[in-house]
Parts: C-alpha cells; structure tokens; sequence
C-alpha cells in the first residue's frame, strides 16, 4: 500500500518544523538559555542593614564585592547592643558567606544563616541599598 500525497506532505511539514524550532527568525541559532542580565557595576560596594530585635533595633554592616552580577566576596560587621545578640549576628557573620558567594545578586534573599533568623532581615536591608548604588 502506498502512502497518500497527504500523509507525505504532512511527515514533510513536521520535519521542516522540528529543523526550524532551533532557529532565529533571521535563520541563525537560537541560544538555548541566555546569560542573565547583568544590571549592576563591578566594584566593592557597603551599606547598613537594620531589623528589630526583641531587645530593639539593631544594626549590620554590609559589604559585597560584585563582578559580573555576582557576589564575588562578602564581610559583615556586627554591632551587637546585648549578649543575645551578640551571639546571634556572631553567628550570622561566620556562616553568611556559604550562602551568598557566587549567587547572583538579584537572587540574593537570606533568611536565616546558622541559626539567625532576625539578622538576615538587617543583611537583606543592606543588600537592597546596594543594589541601588550598584546600579549607578
């Protein structure tokens, strides 16, 4: 038995449209996933981040050093006003950097770092004011 003209010309249809899938409307290739856009200038940027405690508000230094979009390096200073929270933001300064270096700074969004959940909220402050001065 012979396949129809029809049978023949849609196999032809599906195949052209599976070769173009990968192609621009200008006929060259397509990217399969683009590089994410880069908003922000290199260079080492600093801010101060607060929250409220129950013991007040308290407050962090912030300082990240971007290339390319990303967190290159990253420093905390704390400035405790109690012993709990000097703990806490001790803490938070030894394990910030695990959790932040190499990410995309639009992806930053800490919320809790060895086992300091009210710290993140000052880092995360500090982190929106950079943004802002980093992308001039």
């Amino acid at each position: 038995m012979r396949p129809s003209r029809t049978l023949i010309t849609a196999l032809a249809g599906v195949g052209l449209v599976g070769a173009l899938t990968g192609c621009a409307a200008d006929g060259s290739a397509m990217a399969e996933d683009p590089a994410p856009q880069n908003d922000y200038a290199d260079g080492e940027y600093s801010a101060t981040g607060s929250y409220v405690s129950p013991n007040g508000t308290e407050t962090i230094d912030v300082s990240v050093t971007l290339e390319g979009g990303v967190v290159a390096d990253v420093a905390v200073t704390s400035h405790p006003t109690n012993p709990n929270t000097e703990q806490f933001q001790g803490r938070f300064v030894q394990g910030i950097a695990d959790h932040v270096v190499g990410k995309n700074l639009d992806e930053l969004s800490v919320t809790k770092v060895s086992g300091s959940s009210l710290t993140s909220g000052g880092f995360n402050d500090a982190i929106e004011q950079i943004k802002a001065d980093a992308r001039g």
